[in-house]
């Protein structure tokens, strides 16, 4: 499969906003310390985000902020901001041999099946929004906080 770590570091990005968000300034950096990225993957993130609509940054030390309710954006809205391969889920392998048998039919055989899968997976995506890991979120640290 071609999804990257970016949908996942996204939604980390959006969960931790909208946490931190309410008591201090959400800066790359302090997303950089809690995901344990680098802060220029966190700002091109960041960027891609802002374009597909999902937040809205200041320069400097503004910070970010979430455009809209979290459980107005699904998980099919992340991975439609940060992946760049959505075209190719499946990446086929480069050279199947033309002058096997199996290797000069297999595009033939699983092309179709692989795009249907792929679309179940895009839709599935939009039924999981991002506020329920949010929640989550806010239940595991209470939990723990009662330890």
């Amino acid at each position: 499969m071609q999804i990257s770590t970016k949908f996942t570091i996204a939604i980390h990005i959006l969960a931790a906003t909208e946490y931190f968000g309410k008591d201090m300034k959400v800066t790359s950096d302090l997303l950089s310390a809690s995901i344990g990225a680098n802060p220029v993957i966190i700002r091109g993130l960041m960027s891609d985000m802002k374009k597909a609509g999902l937040i809205e940054t200041k320069r400097g030390p503004g910070g970010i902020t979430i455009t809209k309710p979290l459980d107005q954006i699904t998980f099919y809205d992340v991975y439609e901001a940060v992946e760049k391969n959505k075209d190719e889920l499946f990446h086929f392998h480069e050279a199947p041999n033309p002058n096997c048998p199996v290797g000069h039919n297999i595009h033939a055989a699983l092309d179709d099946r692989l795009e249907k899968a792929q679309k179940h997976f895009e839709e599935d995506l939009k039924n999981y929004k991002v506020s329920d890991v949010a929640k989550d979120i806010h239940k595991l640290i209470k939990k723990e906080e009662a330890s």
